[in-house]
């Protein structure tokens, strides 16, 4: 992987153009999860101390594009910011194709990408506009890195230099180090609902790791290869190719389960092996036999992959699986990745973020590194160094 570095450059005077990741949960003007803005922080900083013009952009949501919304409006994000960077002049632009006016040493955050027409497109036109506003464009957003936009792909084609932020390069370094020569026992975590949106990864995941522990829907797509499992959300079409992977690689699944009969944070916990689930109940958590079994294999783990919440966390009946794999991971003194916005949720719910070696700001980004493919930003900084030379 060849491509240019931020930290390598001289860009004293010059217009910057930082894509970051500032898509952080707001709810009612009010911030719910920092995490991607504090991992943002550090390159914006990096480029004002190098005395450059810096301009920030990201997306938030998902807005209908062509259109503002308040809702999907950055500015909450904004205000975040100025608090961070108080001794910086720092701006905020909804109409930036006008006229960008910005002295070194100032930022300027623009307003969501995706209230740009052609934006999720890759449209050519919104890429030349991008690229009108800076000198040099730096792709720092891990979590949209698997997206072929024009904020984080199409600009690339037509900037003089693209670079790699911060970021996006610890990001790569951490998961190369959990991927390619990992310590041992190393095993996966991987939860959430669907087996359909993870069945590379927990494919490629399968190969590598010494045991592989499965939570949430997907779980239940395993369980019911042998077991009615009542209402509970899973894949009847997953499920064999989910028994494929049972009978080929060492996965732990449930041996008991939390179960419910109505999807609300006031259901009642019950305790329940999967051969006694009733037609009207359904899973949303692990049993406690379960916890047990998967917190002494994360004791005595050296690498752990986690990706997704075991259970139903937000519900407080149904949150003991996922707080306890939580804590567990935190205790460990190997190494630990962690990514995923649900992900994030959790370490901030149960305040273990300085006790994880490292937290992936991706989803998405994440699983599409994990599965081995080439991430279409990381091939936009690849092409562009090579229009160098």
């Amino acid at each position: 992987m060849t491509i240019k570095l931020m930290n390598e450059l001289e860009i004293s005077e010059k217009k910057v153009l930082i894509r970051t990741d500032l898509n952080v949960p707001i709810e009612n003007g009010i911030i719910k999860s920092d995490a991607r803005i504090l991992a943002a922080i550090p390159t914006i900083k990096l480029a004002i101390e190098k005395n450059a013009k810096v301009i920030v952009m990201s997306h938030l949501g998902r807005p209908v594009e062509g259109y503002y919304s308040e809702k999907y409006s950055l500015l909450p994000v904004f205000e975040y910011l100025k608090k961070k960077l108080n001794k910086t002049k720092i701006y905020f632009s909804r109409n930036y194709f006008d006229n960008i006016s910005i002295n070194p040493g100032e930022v300027l955050i623009l307003e969501n990408v995706r209230f740009n027409k052609g934006e999720s497109e890759n449209s050519d036109e919104l890429s030349k506009k991008y690229s009108s506003l800076c000198d040099v464009f730096v792709m720092d957003a891990f979590g949209s890195a698997h997206r072929m936009q024009s904020s984080t792909y199409g600009i690339g084609k037509f900037v003089k230099i693209a670079c790699a932020g911060l970021l996006l390069m610890s990001e790569i370094n951490a998961l190369k180090k959990a991927l390619k020569k990992p310590k041992r026992p190393m095993i996966s975590i991987i939860g959430g609902s669907k087996v359909s949106t993870k069945f590379n990864v927990l494919n490629e995941l399968s190969k590598i790791s010494d045991t592989m522990i499965v939570g949430g829907g997907i779980a239940n797509t395993f369980l019911a290869i042998n077991h009615k499992i009542g209402k509970s959300l899973h894949q009847p079409e997953f499920i064999s190719t989910a028994k494929k992977l049972l009978d080929t690689y060492n996965i732990v699944i449930p041996i008991d389960s939390r179960v419910g009969k109505h999807f609300n944070n006031t259901s009642e916990s019950i305790n329940k092996l999967p051969s006694d689930i009733l037609e009207d109940e359904e899973i949303m958590d692990f049993g406690d036999e379960t916890i047990k079994k998967t917190v002494n294999i994360i004791k005595k783990a050296k690498t752990i992959i986690w990706n997704g919440p075991v259970g139903v966390f937000e519900f407080p009946n149904f949150r003991k699986g996922t707080e306890f794999i939580a804590k567990a991971i935190a205790n460990n003194n190997g190494f630990s990745i962690a990514g995923g916005g649900e992900t994030l949720s959790v370490i901030d719910m149960f305040n273990i973020k300085e006790h994880i070696s490292y937290i992936s700001t991706g989803g998405g980004a994440f699983l599409k590194f994990i599965e081995g493919k080439k991430l279409p930003a990381i091939q936009m900084l690849e092409n562009n160094f090579k229009k160098q030379f």
